[in-house]
């Protein structure tokens, strides 16, 4: 009798059990894209004054001016050249001590990661690190030019390891271009994998 009821409760244990997870990962990313969504109406409150007074009874026509304004700067980069414009207020920005690493760096890192930039992250890679017999995922960001030190010899590249989740920061590397695993993984494969913590796989690794 006793080992019917221990059946019994370990059988609802295991439909409940399966039931929670798998409803989790949909709670969860349903939660943080709500969260998300909320976070950026706050910050657009303040442009609801600037929605005109027919449209501001629609809902979220702040998140629409903003998507719409987007466009429209993009649209006008494209086709009426104003990045001479662009790069008169970046000169401006490139004075600021401040302002300067924190604007240029955060540059840098949005086209180093944009799809229309096949030239920063050149290649997806593994390399041994932090250790020999263990692999982290880098990215090629062009030829060692100093080798001080280093066998003339040699050809090393520049690889950056980034950190997970965050890839913003991470580890510069120069190795040596033999010791250099390149993968066929595309840069937006290699950070879901990275910002995932390897939670979302991919089965395109190639050495």
């Amino acid at each position: 009798m006793i080992s019917y009821i221990r059946r019994f409760f370990a059988g609802i244990r295991f439909i409940f059990l399966n039931g929670l997870f798998t409803l989790l990962p949909l709670a969860i990313t349903g939660a943080l894209f709500i969260f998300s969504f909320k976070l950026l109406y706050s910050w657009l409150t303040p442009v609801h004054d600037l929605v005109p007074m027919p449209f501001q009874n629609l809902p979220y026509s702040e998140v629409l001016l903003v998507l719409l304004f987007i466009f429209a700067i993009g649209a006008i980069l494209k086709y009426l050249l104003l990045h001479p414009i662009i790069h008169f207020l970046e000169s401006i920005l490139y004075k600021i001590p401040l302002v300067k690493p924190v604007y240029f760096g955060i540059k840098q890192l949005v086209h180093a990661f944009s799809s229309q930039d096949e030239g920063t992250f050149k290649q997806v890679v593994l390399v041994e690190f932090p250790r020999k017999g263990i692999y982290s995922i880098g990215f090629i960001t062009g030829e060692a030019l100093e080798k001080t030190n280093l066998d003339q010899s040699t050809n090393y590249m520049h690889v950056y390891v980034p950190h997970v989740p965050n890839p913003a920061s991470g580890f510069l590397l120069i190795v040596p271009e033999h010791e250099i695993n390149k993968t066929n993984l595309t840069r937006q494969e290699a950070l879901t994998l990275i910002i995932s913590g390897g939670i979302v796989q991919t089965d395109k690794f190639v050495k």
